[in-house]
């Protein structure tokens, strides 16, 4: 009875999971269909027109696989400490993602991502760019897509530079590639996790530091917490001038007559932004922090609690900045596909109509709503334990790492950053709870030696004992009682090694879910751009 009772309960969850499932699909497929069906009544007549709407269907596809996975990494620390709920954290994404995109993803984007390929070796024939262009779209979403299936969370930057290379390949040969780009590229798998993970736990290290190690934790808090919050927003503000807003810049140089007459911001003005911003901060979190602590226990729980604000703020502008930055990722193949067909050429930048840029904005944000869940819960409790500290330490890596690449020239991915700040605080944890298990195994191993000189002693005289032709009562209670005692003291030594064993085995980071992750970085671009290459010929085979 009890076991139909469960079986009709599975059949009930399976039924309730499988409808859900289908109304996520129903919305996508809607989305993706007004996004087609939209491109072509628009563009009704002139030639071509029918690849554009088709173009327009992998994009919004495209959009909605970024918002899936690419996302996760600005919001899944915050969820992952319980700073926000997994409903809030999706709809703050979502509207910064959009907002992001809208307010300050630009009119123009470069119709090829990166320079990774010569538009010139084309021809100026329009027909195999186009193909390239939609090849690169549908290969880099289907690949998106099935990391998100298996909740890895990977670049979708490299995603569609893959892309666009394989197709480029397909189309011109080896030739068209710029194979120093590339490497440049590859060479972001290594740059960008090892610095976000190096500035993730020197961050988690001096907040332990400065606080948690304290006897007086609230009252070091008070002291400290302003100033880490200050010292992120001024990385945020940096951040979001030199990322999320150098679209804007020529704009908002126009209205302050006081700034240089610069194209895009330079890194002393977005500092110099970031400082203003950074003092208000402070001067504002210094008094709500003093009247917050007043109510909050000695405690890291305590501590913790202080961050919790200052994380929401984070996840907000980290999606800004994202949706600004990265929607290109989704739009710039379809803007090129766009001016190709309007214009009747190639060129190595595209106008971006609006529908263009609503594709890539709405697409993002309703891709996170359906589908995001999965990877925010990967990236925020599936590789290590994230509470609002360590996620702060995260945030502030994604900031500052994207700062100092850009000052020094480096190529950096987003993900890779905010996956190895993760990578970071855990490995941190492990190190410093080390240290302190060296402190027990080494006490254990000293009281294993002492009780094995006990055992031997206890041995030698049982054996004595057994060795004696005549015996006496008491001998034989005495030989009893060694039995017994000998038992315990094995006893006690195998509880010790077991107890070694079991403090050497504790990690703070899933060792599967690096191996997982780390194998989905390495093979994106070659999966991306065989697919693509895949997909040009079929395109071509059909056309043709």
């Amino acid at each position: 009875m009890e076991m139909i009772q469960t079986v009709k309960k599975m059949e009930k969850e399976a039924l309730k999971s499988s409808g859900i499932d289908f109304i996520r699909l129903g919305f996508a497929l809607f989305f993706m269909v007004v996004a087609l069906v939209y491109s072509f009544l628009s563009t009704g007549g002139i030639p071509n027109n029918m690849f554009l709407a088709i173009a327009a269907l992998f994009g919004a596809y495209m959009a909605m696989n970024i918002g899936a996975n690419d996302v996760a990494n600005n919001v899944g620390p915050a969820v992952g400490s319980k700073a926000l709920t997994m409903g809030g954290a999706i709809i703050i994404a979502a509207i910064f993602e959009a907002g992001g995109a809208f307010i300050a993803g630009g009119d123009v984007v470069k119709t090829i991502k990166k320079g990774i390929i010569d538009i010139n070796a084309f021809g100026g024939n329009v027909d195999p760019f186009i193909w390239a262009m939609m090849a690169a779209l549908l290969a880099a979403a289907l690949w998106l897509n099935f990391a998100t299936a298996m909740k890895a969370p990977v670049s979708t930057t490299h995603s569609i530079v893959g892309g666009v290379m394989g197709a480029g390949v397909a189309a011109a040969g080896f030739s068209i590639v710029s194979w120093n780009t590339m490497g440049m590229i590859a060479s972001s798998w290594v740059i960008s996790p090892v610095l976000g993970g190096i500035i993730a736990a020197m961050f988690l290290y001096a907040i332990k530091k400065t606080m948690v190690y304290k006897e007086d934790k609230i009252g070091a808090a008070k002291i400290w917490v302003p100033i880490f919050v200050a010292i992120m927003s001024w990385a945020f503000i940096t951040y979001l001038t030199l990322k999320g807003l150098k679209n804007l810049w020529p704009s908002i140089v126009d209205a302050l007559a006081f700034l240089p007459d610069e194209k895009k911001p330079s890194f002393m003005v977005a500092s110099i932004f970031g400082f203003m911003v950074a003092v208000i901060v402070y001067f504002l979190v210094k008094k709500t922090v003093a009247l917050r602590a007043s109510k909050l226990e000695n405690s890291r729980a305590g501590v913790n609690l202080l961050f919790t604000v200052p994380l929401i703020f984070a996840a907000a502008l980290l999606s800004f900045a994202h949706g600004a930055n990265d929607v290109a990722n989704a739009i710039g193949p379809l803007a090129a596909i766009n001016d190709a067909v309007m214009t009747g050429g190639i060129s190595a930048k595209a106008g971006i109509p609006f529908w263009v840029m609503a594709v890539g904005a709405l697409g993002i944000a309703l891709g996170l709503a359906l589908y995001g869940p999965k990877l925010i819960k990967t990236v925020g409790s599936e590789i290590t334990e994230l509470d609002q500290m360590r996620a702060f330490s995260v945030a502030m890596a994604a900031s500052i790492t994207v700062i100092i690449a850009s000052q020094l020239g480096l190529p950096v991915s987003s993900t890779h950053i905010a996956i190895g700040g993760i990578f970071g605080v855990g490995f941190l944890r492990e190190y410093l709870v080390s240290s302190k298990q060296e402190i027990v195994i080494h006490k254990k191993e000293r009281t294993i030696e002492d009780e094995k000189k006990i055992l031997k002693a206890y041995v030698a005289e049982l054996k004595a004992l057994e060795e004696r032709v005549e015996k006496t009562k008491e001998n034989y209670e005495r030989i009893v009682e060694l039995y017994k005692t000998i038992d315990k003291e094995e006893d006690k030594i195998k509880s010790s090694k077991k107890q070694i064993k079991s403090v050497e085995k504790v990690k703070y980071v899933k060792r599967d879910a690096i191996k997982k992750i780390i194998a989905a970085w390495i093979i994106t671009v070659p999966a991306t751009a065989l697919l693509s290459a895949a997909i040009f010929f079929m395109i071509r085979g059909i056309v043709l």
